[in-house]
């Protein structure tokens, strides 16, 4: 039987998501995806699992950085062990981390996938627009130069409908594909914080916290918004701005 559930996290104590691994080797680092199986083992298999032997294996939507939070991230596991949704999922909540939770858990068809089902992502990414830091900024990134939202705003319509989007990937991803479908990439203000909303079908590796480093490129040198679609014209990353902190970027929602 095959089960999906939405997952939220803090990723700031966290090597990302996914479970690394070098010279195929499992590395001994904290990830989601770690506390996850070890959770979800612990209740299925027993508490004598070793971590390394677990008979469960989670998939996600997709892959977060270090840093990177959600409030939407879906992930799907088998069984063969029948399992009872309401009961688990708070026995689940229970042993995980104070900054992993889990909702929605439900039955799903064996042909569903939590990543090559997903039809759309939507990333959010905030940072602070003032000149004088506050105690309470957390981790946020802050900008002291003014933005300028309509400019801002007139820079993301560039990169709506369906691109090759090399401009903005970093090295580090072995997908060979550059193709993304951008259906929406608003931003707003409020109050001191510079709210971005940007909806795709898929994204590249540090997709999108390029495209904030190449907006505030655009901002900070006070570029026209059509520097934007320079850069994307361009497919070439060294075009493009700094990829910027993950502090501030958070996975909302999955849709299949």
């Amino acid at each position: 039987m095959r089960y999906a559930f939405k997952v939220q996290y803090i990723g700031k104590n966290y090597a990302g998501s996914q479970i690394q691994f070098r010279n195929g080797e499992q590395i001994e680092t904290p990830t989601i995806q770690g506390e996850l199986e070890k959770a979800i083992c612990t209740l299925i298999c027993g508490r004598n699992t070793e971590h390394n032997k677990r008979p469960i294996k989670t998939v996600f939507s997709g892959r977060t950085d270090r840093g990177v939070n959600s409030l939407g991230q879906v992930v799907h596991f088998d069984t063969d062990k029948c399992i009872v949704a309401s009961k688990f999922i708070y026995s689940l909540n229970e042993v995980l981390p104070d900054d992993i939770s889990v909702s929605d858990l439900k039955e799903v068809p064996e042909k569903f996938h939590a990543q090559k089902s997903a039809r759309r992502r939507h990333y959010r990414f905030e940072f602070i627009n003032r000149k004088c830091k506050n105690a309470f900024d957390g981790d946020l990134m802050r900008i002291k130069y003014e933005i300028d939202i309509e400019r801002m705003q007139s820079s993301l319509n560039y990169l709506l409908g369906e691109h090759d989007f090399s401009s903005f990937k970093s090295s580090g991803t072995l997908n060979p594909s550059r193709v993304c479908f951008i259906e929406s990439a608003e931003c707003r203000r409020v109050g001191d914080r510079v709210v971005l909303d940007i909806v795709g079908n898929r994204f590249l590796y540090n997709m999108v916290r390029t495209i904030v480093g190449t907006l505030l490129e655009i901002e900070g040198h006070n570029l026209p918004s059509s520097h934007m679609k320079e850069v994307l014209d361009a497919k070439d990353r060294r075009k493009a701005g700094q990829t910027v902190s993950p502090f501030g970027l958070t996975l909302m929602e999955v849709t299949y």
